[in-house]
């Protein structure tokens, strides 16, 4: 069943309150997906810095070290431990920290990477994850949420929404995916590498690697509309917004709203309620095989 929100905030007087607006849409989604759940927050860039956010299932062995082993590396290197993720802050080539991370952490687990996202996943309810992360203090321009119930794959954080597999892009998906074995082996073939069974990291790994062609998000989407079988709601955060697709028969529910503050995504009408200004805002539900897409005018 799964249930996501997203939100993409136009007033910069709202940024503060992203994390906690987000969170409160997203624990209402609960009992649309009890066993695991994940947001991605996308925060203000600093120029020439780049973001890795990364999970072990034994952050006291693999997490606390890794400043230490950077520097000896001699990556220069900040590092935020968040429960069982950290965020490594640097200015070093984020290919050498993957590298490094790959030859010397390998338990450790790449959940996101860019200049803007971080994301944070694990098992348990929402309101749990929510808490374990401290996701209700967290700024920023726009974010993405998702709570599963696990129908294509088991239960783990790396099953768990959202998936990225492309700098400052990640997806969560509602639905499943007819055709994603077939897909996987043609991505495979292109050298994409997977660390699930999930299908929707197949469609993510699908969205990238159609923009590594030269497409950008409305055109990646726009070709999933004849590359992927199956019934879908999207929802994809990049670094500059934020887009939304469903499968021409729709049959997943969706509802957006806008303000002259915001644009709102949630499963449900009841995730967007406690929203400000919500009773003024133009509500509606997506219309299908019709990508939907804003963005900042400056990305940074």
């Amino acid at each position: 069943m799964c249930g996501i929100v997203g939100l993409f905030l136009k007033d910069p007087r709202l940024e503060p309150e992203l994390g906690g607006l987000l969170s409160d849409m997203l624990v209402t989604m609960s009992d649309r997906g009890p066993d695991s759940a994940g947001i991605a927050i996308y925060g203000k860039p600093v120029r020439g810095h780049s973001k890795i956010t990364v999970q072990s299932p034994d952050p006291e062995h693999d997490l606390r070290v890794l400043e230490n082993n950077l520097a000896a590396a001699g990556i220069a290197s900040s590092v935020e431990l968040k429960d069982t993720h950290a965020v490594i802050d640097s200015t070093a080539d984020p290919h050498a920290m993957r590298t490094f991370l790959a030859s010397h952490h390998p338990h450790v687990r790449i959940m996101s990477s860019g200049e803007s996202i971080e994301i944070y996943k694990e098992i348990g309810l929402p309101k749990d994850v929510v808490n374990r992360f401290d996701i209700r203090k967290m700024a920023g321009t726009h974010g993405i949420g998702h709570t599963r119930m696990a129908t294509e794959s088991a239960v783990t954080t790396l099953g768990a929404h959202p998936f990225s597999t492309g700098p400052d892009q990640c997806l969560v998906h509602n639905g499943s995916l007819s055709n994603h074995n077939n897909l996987r082996r043609e991505l495979v073939r292109e050298s994409i590498v997977f660390e699930t069974e999930n299908d929707t990291e197949v469609a993510a790994a699908y969205l990238t690697a159609e923009m590594a062609k030269g497409k950008n998000l409305r055109e990646a989407l726009t070709s999933a509309l004849e590359d992927l079988d199956g019934f879908f709601t999207f929802v994809v955060g990049t670094k500059s917004g934020f887009g939304v697709l469903r499968d021409p028969i729709a049959c997943k529910p969706a509802v957006m709203a806008e303000t002259d503050g915001y644009v709102a995504f949630g499963s449900e009408y009841r995730a967007l309620v406690g929203l400000p200004d919500i009773e003024s805002a133009r509500v509606w539900e997506p219309e299908p095989a019709t990508v939907y897409f804003w963005e900042h005018a400056k990305a940074a």
